[in-house]
């Protein structure tokens, strides 16, 4: 989390004061279309279901990668697509009253978010910065393999989410910028039904995130 703070103030630190400021003349006249464009996403969660991510895996915040596109348009209203992925080798566990026992059973977990969302940017057409907020759905992927595992003991799955999330977009250079925001999601229907999530009561696959976007297009 230190190292997205100060990538958040680096980004900021990348405008000048005097374009922060004044509208820049460029950008004034030319007129503002809907616009195309793609991004990397790299995102640290902090899942709800802590209990089931520090067995397996130690701790309960974990990153993602991936990337996508967003089309923007002159009102201010944003829609976007973006895929990310999540994946690490831990071991099962066993949650009994609390305490938390190791197996020795290896297991990787794979989650794909396919996350698709609307929103709106504030500011004016010759901002370089545009706060927004966003909401949306998405299908999440969610899989567990493991080299010694029992019939049924492996898992391949998928369920509908929800999601919502605000934050900030700097406009670094005409065809370059960068956004960092927070997001809320709530994943119902994969955890909850055995293992350790079931034992520690959590049905949630969500979590709250902290993500960073760098995007090209204008």
């Amino acid at each position: 989390m230190k190292t997205l703070a100060a990538c958040l103030l680096a980004m900021l630190a990348a405008v000048p004061a005097t374009a922060q400021s004044t509208p820049d003349p460029a950008a004034a006249s030319t007129p503002y279309e809907a616009s195309l464009r793609g991004f990397f996403l790299f995102t640290e969660q902090n899942f709800s279901a802590e209990n089931t991510f520090k067995a397996a895996f130690g701790e309960s915040v974990e990153p993602f990668f991936g990337g996508g596109v967003q089309v923007t348009t002159p009102s201010g209203i944003f829609v976007e697509f973006g895929v990310s992925r999540f994946k690490k080798s831990g071991q099962r566990a066993f949650f009994n009253n609390g305490q938390i026992s190791s197996l020795g059973i290896p297991l990787t977990a794979t989650l794909t978010p396919i996350e698709i969302s609307g929103g709106y940017r504030f500011g004016r057409k010759e901002s370089r910065i545009y706060p927004y907020v966003a909401g949306g759905i998405g299908r999440y992927n969610y899989s567990e393999e493991s080299d010694f595992a029992a019939d049924g003991d492996n898992v391949d799955t998928h369920h509908v989410g929800y999601l919502v999330n605000g934050g900030v977009e700097v406009r670094l250079q005409k065809w370059v910028g960068a956004a960092v925001d927070v997001q809320y999601t709530h994943i119902s229907g994969i955890l909850g039904t055995d293992g350790v999530s079931q034992a520690a009561g959590e049905n949630d696959l969500g979590g709250v995130a902290v993500r960073i976007k760098v995007m090209v297009g204008r």
